[in-house]
């Protein structure tokens, strides 16, 4: 028996009222779950400032909330251990700062066969080897830099930028040739060396640790001033590296000083002569000695003249000066400090070559 209210066939097609009229207006379950608004129950509407709507968070309305956090979450998790490993992995590691050795050094002085030629500066450098070298600085030249297995090429022309720095302040600073300061050259020694640097200034030894020569060029001041404070330079760098976090910059370079004696009478100038020193230095860098600008000095051969040979090898040089002859004489072998390449050394006191002094 039909419900009361229904015909006994049910509802006829097409008969205003039935189902397929209001079939595209009538929402299903899902579509409602999925609103963003929902309708508050009668009572909470009746509530003071009562909304007639509310909003759904986000994970209500979107059945695949819940699978978009997880799926963030592992992101997050994934790029955090991408990141440490890498970051185990790394193969910049921080610099290991490797501790200095002490500076070996080797002084020869070079005994003139004669009497030491005399002139004016310029005259002087002209008839002398020193005419093809350059002046100051433009004479330390900076080889085509690549890189090594283990160090970069900005590095390696790091480790020859402080060398050639060192060069010129222990070399061709004024102040420090003239004896009034040893800082410029100090600030560039690795700080394990620096003591023996101080020592080495201030109480000079003659055995192979403690020359002030070793480290700088310094003449004394009461004997010996500059004539021409246009130093000439001439030589090469070259670098290597020794393993996987040491490289080494080797300095070989000929500097020429006019010099005369240092007088305090208002005559005229005494005759200029030139004095030659032939240096070798072996620079050593670790990776914390290139970040920090410092070097560390393996070794140091000088050979220098015109000298005595019974002139002190530690503290400040003492050229012979124009006319002046050498009151010994060298082993017969003579040595040239404008030859390239590295000094040989056969003894300690050397022959100066005639062709190394000026011809007149």
């Amino acid at each position: 028996m039909a419900g009361r209210g229904d015909p006994p066939e049910g509802t006829p097609d097409g008969v205003p009222g039935g189902e397929d009229e209001y079939r595209s207006v009538v929402f299903d379950e899902a579509f409602v779950r999925a609103a963003r608004l929902q309708e508050f129950s009668a009572q909470e509407r009746m509530g003071e400032h009562a909304q007639a709507v509310r909003s759904l968070p986000p994970g209500e309305s979107r059945g695949g909330g819940s699978r978009q956090a997880m799926l963030l979450v592992l992101l997050i998790v994934i790029a955090f251990g991408t990141a440490v490993y890498l970051g185990v992995r790394n193969p910049y590691q921080p610099p290991v700062d490797q501790p200095a050795e002490a500076l070996r050094t080797t002084l020869v002085p070079l005994a003139p066969q004669g009497p030491v030629p005399g002139g004016e500066p310029a005259r002087l450098f002209a008839r002398s080897p020193a005419a093809e070298q350059r002046t100051g600085a433009a004479g330390i030249n900076l080889p085509l830099a690549g890189r090594t297995g283990h160090f970069s090429e900005s590095q390696v022309v790091t480790a020859l930028g402080i060398a050639k720095d060192y060069l010129v302040a222990s070399s061709l600073e004024p102040d420090v040739l003239a004896g009034a300061t040893v800082r410029p050259p100090r600030l560039l020694v690795d700080p394990d060396q620096q003591e023996q640097f101080d020592r080495s200034v201030e109480s000079p030894k003659d055995d192979g640790r403690h020359a002030v020569a070793g480290w700088l060029v310094r003449f004394d001041p009461d004997r010996v001033v500059l004539a021409d404070p246009a130093v000439r330079v001439q030589g090469t760098l070259r670098f290597a590296e020794i393993n996987t976090d040491l490289l080494e910059i080797t300095a070989n370079h000929t500097f020429t000083y006019a010099v005369r004696p240092a007088t305090s009478g208002s005559g005229p100038a005494p005759q200029a002569s030139l004095f030659t020193v032939h240096r070798e230095l072996r620079f050593r860098f670790d990776r914390e000695d290139l970040r920090m600008h410092r070097a560390e000095l393996l070794t140091s051969t000088v050979q220098a003249g015109p000298q005595s040979c019974d002139a002190d090898p530690t503290g400040a040089l003492r050229p012979l000066l124009a006319g002046e002859r050498a009151a010994d004489r060298g082993r017969p072998e003579v040595t040239d400090p404008y030859a390239t390449g590295r000094p040989a050394i056969a003894s300690l006191c050397g022959t100066l070559a005639p062709g190394a002094q000026p011809s007149l």
